[in-house]
């Protein structure tokens, strides 16, 4: 009978993916608290099941006494000596006790704190398994729906894919084969809970180092990646190698390693765009596909958000938003800054409303006080105005020799250069006009 015991404890064991003395300890810790059904609650007794030959041993600790008082936990000097000549009063000995009989009741409990253990057993082992897996892909087939959030099988364990986790459109049905993000794994009384996600950019990411080589080589990185979950993503991408060209990596030839990841997120568009040190042109290829005419950083806020101020072409406007702002948002997420954007024409309407008047046409080169007073009195307060009166109309006004023609090449000039860049010259210093690279 013992060794059966024995042989039943190590098949379990096996089957369950537990540590046989795991169980062994839990069989010791059931048959104690059987045996208080019979021996009463006893804190000195312990019990020892040989791992060999599957005997149980009882033992007691008593505590040696002048005089006994309860023979449970004391025992006298005289006693204690004949088992430990070396015993002294206030000592502790281990004494083995008689094999105990356990009745239905006591088989029932033990049976019930076995069964516990091994159930913990195996919730522990499976935490410490996916616990460790947290931000990977996996793969599990759809067990059930309950309200909208699918509980898919992986492996020995159950996940749950909540119903804000999945690409909006997408429906499962019992036994589809699934790929999902661990989103989070943990503790909880019924066991470990995890929780999966497919719209996470994570996600995303994981796909991109599943699918390209490069990427899995490390020739290759993801930089950054923002989603909006079954509509469109942009993935920003830096190569370590100069001759290996990181978009054209992603995208494959004839777009065949970005069209597999693009099915697998249910036709969801993927922008790929080159990462850049420059926080400029960054923003400027995360507008991407759109035009952009100039791009300036802005101090970080007090949460430590920086921002950009970017002007694009009148007729890039509409693009570089999006439709319903999807383009400009996905490049905030992308860059982690606050992004405004304006069209050439609206920056030159604010500025226009913004300059007193005059004040450009008194910088203008040739300008003096006589001369401003004059063209001021004429209706002329702006470099424009000069331009379209006219130089021959400008030399009656401007009397002194050579003024005239120095005033009006001034003032063509000023105006070609506006019309050429919208950003102000203390901003186009810091921000260079930036191109796209986009896919």
């Amino acid at each position: 009978m013992n060794r059966e015991l024995i042989a039943v404890i190590e098949q379990i064991g096996r089957e369950k993916g537990i540590d046989k003395e795991v169980l062994f300890e839990a069989l010791e810790s059931a048959l104690l608290s059987a045996s208080k059904k019979t021996l009463g609650a006893a804190d000195n007794v312990r019990m020892h099941l040989d791992r060999q030959t599957g005997v149980l041993h009882v033992y007691g600790r008593k505590k040696v006494v002048a005089d006994v008082v309860d023979a449970k936990l004391e025992i006298s000097l005289l006693d204690a000596k004949a088992l430990n000549p070396a015993a002294e009063l206030d000592d502790e000995l281990e004494q083995e006790l008689p094999p105990q009989e356990f009745g239905r009741i006591a088989a029932q409990t033990a049976k019930q704190v076995i069964l516990q253990r091994v159930r913990d057993a195996e919730r522990e082992r499976i935490y410490a398994e996916f616990a460790g897996k947290e931000n990977q892909i996996l793969r599990g087939i759809v067990h059930r729906i309950e309200k909208r959030n699918v509980i898919l099988e992986i492996g020995k364990a159950e996940a749950i894919l909540p119903e804000r986790e999945q690409i909006p459109g997408e429906r499962y049905n019992p036994g589809d084969r699934i790929r999902a993000f661990v989103l989070e794994v943990r503790r909880t009384t019924k066991g470990p809970q995890i929780t999966l996600s497919r719209t996470h950019p994570g996600y995303l990411v994981r796909l991109f180092e599943t699918e390209i080589p490069e990427i899995q080589e490390a020739i290759v990185l993801v930089k950054a990646a923002a989603r909006e979950p079954g509509e469109r993503a942009k993935v920003a991408v830096a190569s370590t190698k100069r001759d290996v060209d990181p978009i054209g990596a992603c995208v494959g030839l004839r777009g065949t390693r970005i069209q597999v990841i693009s099915r697998e997120l249910r036709g969801e568009k993927i922008d790929i765009i080159e990462w850049s040190h420059d926080p400029a042109t960054f923003v400027a290829r995360a507008l991407s596909p759109a035009k952009v005419s100039s791009v300036t950083i802005g101090e970080p806020d007090a949460e430590g958000q920086a921002s950009a101020f970017v002007v694009v072409p009148d007729n890039q406007l509409s693009l570089a938003i999006g439709k319903k702002g999807q383009n400009a948002r996905l490049a905030a997420k992308l860059t982690g800054m606050r992004i405004d954007i304006k069209s050439e024409s609206e920056l030159e309407a604010e500025r226009a409303q913004s300059s007193p008047p005059g004040v450009a046409l008194a910088e203008l080169r040739g300008m003096t006080p006589e001369a401003l007073e004059a063209l001021r009195g004429s209706g002329l307060d702006s470099p424009d105005a000069v331009v379209e009166v006219g130089r021959e109309r400008l030399g009656e006004l401007l009397t002194l020799p050579g003024q005239a023609d120095e005033v009006f090449a001034a003032a063509e000039e000023w105006a070609a250069g506006r019309r050429m860049s919208p950003a102000p010259p203390d901003e186009a210093a810091h921000a260079p006009s930036t191109g796209t690279d986009g896919a």
